[in-house]
């Protein structure tokens, strides 16, 4: 039986790249306005260096974008002549702006209509990686529960996060199905945590990795049969998830 699916957000249900791209444009232009030391110094290009920098210096952040964004942001103001006050009074306000951008999202097709689909039948709920914001996006009325790697303080594919999502709902491993992009952070960290996996695989990918996923999808209209069918299967006396 099964009870729980729970969603990757980035590259699952949108296209992130678009969207950090032009958050980050945007940034930028709110940094050339409130604060000009800054784009003086440092070009929209230098955002990788810096934030290679960043996670250089403080490896313990390396599990939140947060807190990265946060230190680019911190590190490229100090360095532009800011004072201490007006550095973290500048940091937080162009996290905020930022963060605004980065939960403008365009849903991929069909993405929805799932959603309201499994919803009518299952408990829905958000893993993410990333710091989108699921309220924000607009998919509060979808989720039941969202976790992210901020609030739980490790990412995928680490099974923390699948762990108190299974503490949260009372939900058996087996009874939960993940979909993701990824087949390490998404499809990996399933498979350890002893939970369906399920890849959403646009590009018609060969599967990467070891053990395959439990489902593999071409296109999200294709999930709801998908988990459908895997919920309709007696199972196998003696075996995982995946087994």
């Amino acid at each position: 039986m099964i009870r729980v699916v729970t969603f990757d957000l980035d590259d699952t249900l949108w296209a992130v790249a678009p969207v950090i791209e032009r958050a980050n444009r945007e940034l930028y232009t709110w940094l050339d306005e409130q604060a000009p030391l800054f784009t003086r110094r440092w070009q929209p290009e230098d955002f990788d260096s810096l934030r290679r920098e960043v996670v250089r210096e403080h490896p313990e952040w390396a599990h939140s974008v947060t807190a990265i964004r946060l230190g680019v942001l911190r590190k490229g103001l100090r360095a532009s002549g800011y004072s201490p006050h007006d550095t973290e009074h500048l940091a937080e306000a162009a996290f905020t702006h930022f963060l605004n951008a980065r939960n403008q999202v365009e849903f991929f097709q069909h993405a929805l209509a799932m959603l309201t689909h499994l919803g009518q039948r299952y408990q829905l709920g958000a893993l993410s990686n990333g710091n989108a914001d699921i309220e924000k996006v607009g998919l509060g009325e979808y989720f039941d529960f969202c976790f992210n790697a901020d609030q739980v303080g490790r990412a995928k594919p680490d099974p923390l996060m699948f762990e108190q999502m299974l503490r949260f709902t009372g939900a058996e491993p087996t009874e939960v199905v993940h979909v993701g992009d990824h087949p390490e952070h998404d499809i990996l960290g399933a498979q350890n945590a002893g939970i369906h996996s399920l890849w959403v695989n646009f590009e018609r990918q060969p599967w990467p990795g070891a053990k395959p996923p439990s489902l593999e999808v071409h296109c999200l209209s294709d999930i709801p049969a998908a988990i459908e069918a895997l919920a309709n299967q007696a199972p196998t006396q003696g075996s995982g998830a995946d087994g």
